[in-house]
């Protein structure tokens, strides 16, 4: 394997090998701690400019495959590793880890104290980072690279990954020895923002009888209601809510009508933006499949899935938004629903994939508000 490097912000360097191809990444240097799931990780458009650290010290046992793609590519800008084992251990792997970013083009390396990368990023947050392998490339010029990338705050990514194009989704949840199910029927017509959406959330509601259209970032409100939904899902994404006007001016338009609205990760904190409220930088993030979260209307206890770096204010909060959910680790806002339309929205992961689905009731939830809009107000 051929030397590679990874130089941080504040000057901290990290010198291991490349797993994947030879090139240089920058972008934000930050910390999952999932012990399983990097094939849904990696391909998740919400970590589109981010270079992921994964605490666990070994990833790759289980190879990787065609089915557990979370979007067609591969969108972590590269991956940083302790050890990538040799031998592969799953019936389902059909490919390897090091094959499968050379076979997306991902710059990756192993056989760094990933210990220390995370103590650093836990206690300083996030930071921009350099990531080269396989280049003639010293500290120095890595580290100016470093600074030459401006950072999240401000950056509008979801026009970035979103689709430009409509498209009905069929496609439900997988099943051992059937692959995944594809809808037949459907009693609810769905129509889902792509803000850098996960495949993961539009099974869940295909299983849950939804006829989904996607649509591209910046369609407008107008063209979603020729439609004739029964709901709008605003779905993950990466980047900053706040240079996202073009969705948050679409939400308000659909906020004036009866009509649920939905909001996951990304759409939640642009949901909350629509009412007035503000959103904040998170220092690292919640990235993990094992985040303690409280819903206060049951007092139950949920472990979630999590992914963002942005989060709702909840000081911010007008009168008509109340906080449903908040998180265990640090007390920050992990769900929120207007109190005078049936709009509400969840800051991690219901989908999980990977991670546990304790909080799949909440399109359980979806699916009932578009019920009662339907028996108050058919428009079908």
């Amino acid at each position: 394997m051929k030397p590679a490097i990874l130089v941080l912000e504040d000057g901290s360097v990290f010198r291991g090998r490349s797993i994947g191809i030879p090139g240089m990444a920058t972008g934000e240097v930050v910390f999952n701690t999932a012990m399983t799931g990097y094939q849904e990780i990696l391909t998740d458009p919400s970590y589109a400019r981010q270079i992921i650290t994964l605490t666990y010290p070994h990833i790759g046992n289980t190879g990787t495959n065609d089915e557990d793609m979370e979007s067609d590519r591969v969108w972590a800008d590269g991956l940083v590793i302790r050890d990538l084992p040799v031998h592969l251990s799953s019936w389902r792997a059909s490919h390897s880890l090091a094959d499968f970013l050379q076979d997306k083009e991902v710059v990756a390396i192993d056989g760094i104290d990933t210990r220390r990368l995370t103590r650093i990023l836990r206690q300083k947050g996030s930071m921009r980072g350099c990531l080269v392998a396989d280049e003639e490339l010293s500290e120095q010029e890595a580290l100016a690279q470093t600074n030459a990338f401006p950072g999240l705050a401000g950056m509008d990514l979801a026009k970035v990954v979103s689709r430009q194009d409509v498209v009905n989704w069929k496609g439900g949840s997988w099943c051992l020895g059937e692959g995944y199910a594809q809808s037949n029927s459907a009693s609810h017509k769905v129509v889902a923002y792509d803000f850098g959406v996960k495949r993961a959330i539009l099974r869940l509601l295909v299983d849950r009888g939804c006829d989904v259209t996607l649509v591209p970032a910046t369609t407008p409100a107008e063209a979603v209601m020729a439609m004739r939904p029964d709901g709008v899902f605003l779905s993950n994404g990466p980047g900053d809510p706040d240079p996202c006007e073009y969705a948050i001016a679409s939400i308000r338009e659909f906020l004036e009508t009866e009509l649920p609205l939905f909001g996951i990760c990304l759409g939640c904190q642009l949901l909350a933006l629509a009412s007035d409220a503000k959103t904040v930088k998170m220092t690292h993030g919640h990235h993990g499949a094992n985040h303690p979260v409280q819903d206060l209307s049951t007092g139950r206890v949920i472990i979630t899935s999590q992914n963002h770096g942005f989060a709702v204010d909840g000081d911010s909060l007008p009168q008509n938004l109340k906080i449903t959910h908040v998180s265990l680790f640090d007390g920050s806002l992990q769900g929120l629903a207007r109190t005078d339309k049936p709009a509400f929205g969840f800051q991690g992961h219901p989908e999980a994939s990977p991670g546990p689905q304790d909080c799949a009731y909440l399109f359980d939830r979806f699916v009932q508000m578009m019920s009662d809009y339907r028996n108050e107000s058919p428009h079908a």
